[in-house]
């Protein structure tokens, strides 16, 4: 199986730095990037890596018929972003230096990263992310929107609900199961199921706290102090 660009026009959405990734990527796999959009006003005219950004994202019938990835790394802005496009083609990036078994299934929009190994049988949903140095052993089964960060490593027969983030070199035993929404912190090891909308940290991974109370309690701490 290839996923080549073959010299096809490649649109990218995003312009920080996980955009400059997937714009490394992309060449490397022989698409041809002809522009960024970023809604940063800061970031037009500026360019990553040769690729000029050119301005805000497109409108939704902007992108008819055209390649395009997204190139923003939090699970939540890149399901929103690919709800404006229902009719763009989403290609699927593959860095030449990933090990991806042929039976492996990749859906639209995932990029996959230098370094990565995905092995047989395992499936990954649209829009996702493998970063590098990544590895999916065999008979995963990753849902739309998931980002697997730098160095993590997951062990057979698991299964990643829709959005869920593993964050840089975590791992997780065989057969284990994290709900939709779920984010695992940084270097966490998960050893039992965990449900939708926590987030888990530690040796081994519990669950903290709910998502959307996490949010509250951050903006909560980012409100001005009370003057008496």
């Amino acid at each position: 199986m290839s996923w080549d660009g073959n010299c096809r026009h490649l649109v990218i959405l995003g312009a920080g730095g996980h955009a400059k990734v997937v714009v490394a990527t992309s060449l490397a796999a022989g698409w041809n990037c002809t522009s960024l959009f970023d809604d940063d006003e800061a970031k037009h005219g500026t360019e990553l890596l040769g690729i000029k950004v050119v301005g805000h994202l497109p409108q939704s019938d902007a992108l008819e018929g055209c390649w395009a990835i997204l190139a923003f790394g939090g699970n939540v802005l890149r399901q929103q972003v690919a709800g404006r496009y229902p009719s763009a083609r989403w290609a699927t990036v593959v860095h030449p230096s990933a090990v991806i078994h042929d039976s492996v299934v990749l859906g639209e929009g995932t990029v996959i990263f230098a370094g990565t190994v995905i092995q047989p049988d395992s499936q990954v949903g649209r829009h996702c992310i493998i970063n590098t140095a990544a590895s999916v052993d065999h008979d995963c089964k990753l849902g739309d929107f998931v980002h697997i960060a730098p160095g993590t490593h997951l062990a057979g027969g698991i299964s990643l609900g829709p959005g869920v983030f593993m964050g840089i070199g975590t791992s997780a035993i065989p057969g284990v199961k994290v709900g939709a929404g779920a984010v695992v912190g940084a270097g966490a090891v998960v050893v039992q199921n965990l449900a939708a909308n926590v987030l888990a940290i530690g040796i081994p991974a519990r669950p903290v706290k709910n998502i959307a109370k996490a949010w509250q309690d951050i903006d909560q701490a980012m409100l001005p102090s009370k003057r008496h």
